[in-house]
This record gives C-alpha cells, sequence and structure tokens, in this order.
C-alpha cells in the first residue's frame, strides 16, 4: 500500500524542524576583552558537551556619541565628545541537548557581559 502525499510531505517537514534547532546566543558588552573571553567560555562549555557550533560572529559594533559643551555658559564653541561603544557577537549551537542548555543558563559570566539566549 503506498503512503499518501500528505504524510510524507508532513515527515520532511518534521526532520526539517528537527536540523534545524538551534540556540541562538547574543552577546553584549562595552569592553572587548572581557566579550571574547566570554565568547570563548560559552564556546568551550558547548564543545565539552559534544555540540556543533557556528560563530562567534562579529556583529556591528554600535557607537553612541555625546557632545558637551566645556564650559557651563561662556565659550559656546568649546566642546567635548564622548562615545560608548558596544560591541556584540553572536554564537549559534545545532541542535543541543538539555545538557547543554543547563550548562550555558548555570554559566557565570563577568559583569558588563549581556547574554541573550534564544531557542
Amino acid at each position: 500500500m503506498p503512503k499518501s502525499p500528505l504524510k510524507t510531505k508532513e515527515k520532511e517537514k518534521e526532520k526539517e524542524a528537527e536540523e534545524k534547532q538551534r540556540l541562538r546566543i547574543r552577546v553584549r558588552a562595552y569592553d572587548h576583552k572581557i566579550l571574547d573571553s566570554s565568547v570563548k567560555q560559552i564556546v568551550d562549555t558547548a564543545l565539552r558537551y559534544g555540540s556543533e557550533i557556528q560563530g562567534p560572529v562579529p556583529l556591528p559594533t554600535e557607537i553612541k556619541k555625546y557632545t558637551v559643551n566645556r564650559s557651563s555658559f561662556v565659550h559656546k564653541n568649546a566642546r567635548e565628545q564622548f562615545e560608548m561603544r558596544v560591541h556584540r557577537r553572536l554564537i549559534d549551537i545545532l541542535n543541543p541537548t538539555a545538557k547543554v542548555i543547563e550548562a550555558m543558563t548555570n554559566l557565570n559570566l563577568p559583569a558588563g557581559v549581556d547574554i541573550e539566549i534564544k531557542m
């Protein structure tokens, strides 16, 4: 008895969904050295549990510039410029297991590192 084409398409979609399951991690920090060390810690943890990794991919650095007057009310042309740089990285963990997800939630990252994890 031949299989109906609808059931085979459904099974193919399920297989694709299983294959495309990934854990997307976005990491942000002001200091790029701390950021790189945190990313290395994340990658080492994922590799320890036997996961496949894509990245870390450096995303564009977000630069916020602020211009302020040097003095309070005289010398209006004398100004100072300050900037804040936000460095970002993206890591994809393909086909994560429960142990990998648990290890990622229990990571102890340094202060100033913001991590966002999506399934």
